[in-house]
This record gives C-alpha cells, structure tokens and sequence, in this order.
C-alpha cells in the first residue's frame, strides 16, 4: 500500500527548510543534533579510554558517544568490537571477523532491549538513516562498515525529538575533515587464526571543498572449523560550503560481506547453519544552514542491499535452502532549530521513511518459492520546545516537551510524546525525563501471514505498534577539571509486544505481551596525570520477565590509557559480564528463553610505539594488540567457545 503523504511531504519539507528566517536576537548557537546541549564545563581529560563521553541535551535525553579514537584504541575491527566495553550495551557473535546474520550470530542489545527476532526495538543507522534488513526488520551488523566513522551515536532509550520507530539506536556518523588540510593514513595488520587487516584513507579540506574517500578489507580463518568471515567497504564524502551559512554534502558506502556457522561445538557438521553473505549500498545528499537564530537540515536518501542465508539446514534430511533476502529504504528527513533571545528553542522537524523488501527461496532439491513482498512508509513530524531560565546564584533550570506524530500507511497514528528538566550549578548538573517510544510492525508480520505461516491469515493488519514508556533521572559532576562522574536511574515499561498466539485452528497475532526493565548505569572518568587516564563503568539490570535475553544482572566495564618513555601507549580494557540468558527473544505467547551462558572476565590490551623519524612530515606507529590475555573460556551463545589468549601485530602510516 502506498502512503497518501510523501509527494506533499517533500515539497512542503522544502519550502518549511528554504523559510527558515534571517538572524534574529538571540542568546547563543544551538547545537546541530541536541538543540542546545546542556554541557558542563570543559573538563582537560585526554586519551578517554573506552567511551568518549555520555551527552546530556536540553530535552532531558542522553547518548554515549565511541569516536574514532576509542575504536582505535580498542583495536576494533567492527560494530560489535567497538561498542562490547560501553556500559549499557551487550553482545552476541559467533566468529572472530564477520556476524553470521542468521540465527544468533550478531547482535548488539542495549540495555536489555533489542533480542526480539524476527523485528527489533533497536534500529542502526549510518548518516542518520536506515541501514539494517527491512524482510525481517532487524539490524544486520555487518553492513555497519565502522571504518567510515567520526563517531558512534548510542542512543539507549526512546527521544522522539531526534527518531522514531524504534526505542533504541545506533548511529554512525561519518568522517569529515573540517579545518584546511590534508589527512592520510594507512593501515596493515595480520593476528592470530590467519586474520588479515588492511584499510587506508585520504581526505582533505580546500577552497570550500572538503572530501573523504576510504575504504578496508578484514578476514580470517576463525578459531574452529567454519568460524571464518570477511569484510569490505569503501565510502566517500564530498561536501561544499555553498557561503558562509549554507553547506553542501554527499555520502555513499558500500560493503559486501560474508560469515559462516561453526556450529554448535561438538554436534553433527550437517547441523551447522551454512553461510551469510551481506551486501548493502547507500547514498545520502544533505543541504545545511546555520545562522545566529537558525539551524536546519533537509536529508534526502536511498540505501538497499541483501542478506542472502546459504547452505542452511532444513526439515528434509539431505536439503539445504537458499534464501535471498532484498531490502530498500529511501525518504527524506528535515529539521529546523531557531533560537530566541528569552532563552526559548524550538526544534521542528519530519521524517518521511519508506521501505520495501522480498525474497527468493531455491532448496538443493530443486523446489523453488518466493514472497513478491510489500512496503510500509512513515511520516512523522515532530516538535520540542525547551526554555532556558536562570535562577540566580549561577543556577540554570531547563524545562521541556515535545512529541512526534505518526501516520503509516498500513497501521494506525500514534502520539510519542517527551517531557525533561534539566538543571546546572558550576560542575553540577541533574536531569530527568520521560519519553514514549513507538515501534510499528514490520515487514515480517506481512511475510509470515502470506507465504511462513498462512495459517495467521490476515491478522497482521489488526496489529498495533509496540510501546515503550521511558523514566530516566540522572546526575553527572565534575569534582575536578580532571575527574567526571555520571549517574542514570531508569524504568521501561514495554506494552503491546506483537507475538503469535497459537490457538488450536486459528493461530494469530495479538499485542498481548509485556515487559519491564529497572536499571542503574554509573561511570567515571579521571584523568589521573598528564598522560594517564581511566575509565569505569558499572550497569544493572533487572527485568521482568526474568528470562528476557541478553540482559546480564551486571556489567562492569574499565579501561586505561597511559602514555610512557615518550613513544609509547598502552590500552588496557576489562569487563565482567554476569550469567545471562541469551539466544533470541520468540515472537510467540508465553515463550520461555531457557538458554544461559555463564558468567565471565575479559582483558584485552593494545601497545603502541611511534617510530623516531626526526624531521619526517609523517608518522609511522607499529602496534600489538591482544584479546582475552587472560585466557578466558567464555561463549555469547551456548555451544559457541569463543576464542582463547589471541593477538595482532600492525603498522599504522599517516601523514
């Protein structure tokens, strides 16, 4: 079915975008995604190991931000690897390069959120749009290429005012070069299990151009037999300022990828479940403005690919089934910020997101079977307004509200409303906020209905979307220009969960099931002397049901980073992951998730030497990296070891 809104939609986002006022009075700049983030004082912590930082804005609303240098840091070679020490987040993964899309192979899970399969409440993004398979409405890892990122964005509950659809995200935002110059660098490693690693990049900043071109290829053999994988990408950037407030930019990546199922260790070979390949292509054109008052963006793009699941095993002893999944997204995104002079912002915006996905079955016997597929489309327009008022003796009070609406093609409207207050004293601050998130069926539900189980007949067109109503209350200080502290109180209350209700003679889906989940999140970062920093980070979770996966009890995260006789870097990160039940969440009533792994401890560490090369305008960097330095047995998935004491050798050129 086609939405009735998008032609409108685009021309009235354009004309919304291109009146967007001249200067007016106002108090200060807003920032380009948090309208205004409320920030503490600028802290001299260097070299922040593990996470960046978490941000709170002006909504009341938080994100922890990884940047290019955590990555680096942690030696991670992808999402999974970049993100396994950031408080909040877990993991699942069977090999060592590559996230094997079927079954359990990959998965990033925040808070306890995100184990639903098929769907997921967590989406992932690259520039700010869709990037995961749209068939079954979860994120495939692989086609989140890190390589072209400035920054990872975590967003870890519901914000209506930056997206929808979804309770959680994750965001790669790609790399820019925004002061004059040039940048280059290179990078070539081989590691244990036949690992290879190479990438290299080259961007540059001249006469109101600006461009990023890059790409990298990683692969290994595995740890077991079938635990091998590949990876590769390639994107650019070219961006134009256009005049001193207007700005110009294209992106585009592709990658192409494949992982396959060891298997469960110790069981029958034939029972293993094959290999997945990931391919996916994208583009995104963005015209930016900025003036004293005003801030916007209209986004216009496109990304499809596939994720094609070989080799796997079926009912029939002897046959294995093909199945090749296409997905595509494109729509367009506008928002606008203006800024007045009594402290007010408003923040108004909408997405347009369409999406439409099919898939081709060919079994090794010869049968053959397709679902010529469908398409869903979104439009949600959304505003906030926040008011920055000073309460004296240097006290800043924020409060505000704000919604989106949706309108879908297929499902009915819903209201995601958002409420915050923030307040700030010198290196004090404190936040709390209430946001609802909206997660609408997707194009699973069509597809198990018509051609999985025709059984359910027609009843995922009486679905309604599944809700999220979010609580948080939090406190970051800052004791010393050296040290920062952060604290998060936060409740979900899950409502409306779609599942299938196996009643003899007429199965069906319903919105019958419910969750909740209370939880604590602290970290601190202190920067102990000039050249040596630490990290700690502790999360707990409670959920109800008990059996909710991948949402261990306790997590606990730190890291360090200490520079030493001038040329050298040492990164040291450990985490300890309590007993958790894993495997995914059934989209069926009353399902019990009787899967566990037990508890572990990992250290992980990288040396780095910079080279002496007096008078040379380049840097040379030679570096060792080791995982699980301890030895450590330990499995995300039950019957999946993960590897032992392993590591990687490397040379890092940039000039």
């Amino acid at each position: 079915m086609t939405h009735r809104y998008p032609r409108y939609f685009l021309i009235c986002a354009l004309l919304f975008f291109l009146a967007a006022p001249p200067p007016l009075s106002m108090a200060g700049e807003a920032d380009d995604d948090a309208a205004g983030a409320t920030v503490l004082e600028d802290i001299t912590i260097t070299d922040r190991p593990i996470i960046q930082g978490n941000q709170t804005d002006i909504y009341g609303s938080t994100k922890t931000v990884i940047t290019q240098e955590q990555i680096n840091d942690l030696n991670a070679q992808d999402l999974e690897t970049a993100l396994r020490m950031t408080p909040g987040v877990s993991m699942s993964r069977f090999n060592p390069i590559g996230s094997f899309g079927g079954a359990d192979g990959g998965g990033v899970f925040i808070r306890g959120m995100g184990s639903s399969r098929p769907g997921a409440e967590i989406k992932t993004m690259v520039d700010g749009v869709p990037m995961f398979m749209s068939v079954w409405n979860h994120p495939l890892l692989d086609l989140m290429s890190i390589d072209s990122s400035q920054a990872i964005e975590v967003y870890k509950s519901p914000q209506p005012q930056y997206f929808g659809n979804a309770v959680g995200l994750i965001n790669i935002v790609p790399k820019r070069i925004t002061e004059p110059g040039f940048f280059t660098s290179a990078e070539a490693a081989v590691g244990s299990y036949g690992t290879h690693i190479a990438k290299t990049e080259h961007g540059g900043n001249i006469n109101g151009w600006d461009y990023y071109l890059g790409g990298g290829l990683r692969e290994s053999n595995g740890h077991r037999d079938h635990a091998d994988g590949e990876l590769k990408n390639i994107y650019g950037r070219i961006g134009r300022q256009l005049s001193d407030n207007w700005d110009l930019s294209i992106f585009a990546m592709a990658n192409d990828n494949w992982a396959n199922d060891p298997g469960v260790e110790g069981a029958d070979p034939s029972e293993r479940e094959g290999k997945y390949e990931t391919r996916a292509w994208m583009g995104t054109a963005t015209l930016s403005h900025e003036y004293e008052n005003a801030k916007g963006k209209i986004k216009l793009y496109q990304s499809a690919g596939e994720g094609d699941w070989l080799d796997q095993s079926t009912d029939t002893t002897g046959v294995t089934e093909d199945l090749f999944n296409d997905f595509l997204f494109y729509g367009a995104k506008v928002k606008e910020t203006l800024t007045f002079g009594n402290g007010m912002s408003l923040l108004a915006g909408a997405d347009w997101d369409y999406t439409e996905g099919d898939y081709n079955e060919e079994d090794s016997n010869g049968n053959t079977n397709a679902w010529d597929g469908e398409n869903f489309d979104i439009l949600s327009p959304y505003a906030a307004l926040s008011w920055q008022i000073s309460a004296g003796n240097g006290i800043t009070v924020t409060p505000s509200f704000g919604a989106r609406f949706y309108s879908h093609s297929q499902y009915s409207d819903e209201f995601a409303p958002h409420a915050g207050l923030t307040a700030s004293f010198g290196r004090f601050e404190a936040h709390m906020g209430y946001s609802r998130g909206v997660v609408y069926p997707g194009l699973e539900v069509v597809l198990m209905c018509q051609d999985q189980f025709t059984a359910l007949g027609d009843s995922w067109k009486d679905l309604d979307p599944e809700t999220v109503d979010h609580y948080e209350i939090g406190f970051s200080v800052s004791p010393t220009t050296q040290t920062l502290l952060d604290l998060v109180l936060f409740y979900e209350d899950g409502n409306d969960r779609y599942v299938i209700i196996p009643t003899y003679g007429s199965p069906h889906y319903d919105n019958v099931e419910e969750f909740t989940i209370k939880g604590l999140e602290a970290t601190a970062t202190w920067q102990a002397a000039s050249n040596f920093s630490l990290f700690a980070g502790v999360t707990l979770l409670d959920p109800d049901p008990e059996d909710l996966p991948y949402a261990p009890e306790v997590t606990v995260s730190t890291g360090l980073t200490l520079r030493f006789l001038e040329r050298f870097k040492l990164n040291l990160n450990a985490s300890y992951i309590s007993s958790m039940h894993v495997s995914k969440q059934s989209r069926k009533l009353d399902e019990e998730n009787t899967t566990t792994v037990d508890d572990f401890f990992l250290v992980n560490g990288k040396l780095t030497y910079d080279l002496d090369l007096k008078g040379a305008d380049y840097e040379i960097k030679l570096f060792l990296a080791g995982e699980n330095l301890t030895d450590q047995d330990y499995e995300y998935q039950s019957g999946y070891p993960m590897p032992g004491i392993n590591g990687m050798l490397g040379i890092q050129f940039q000039m």
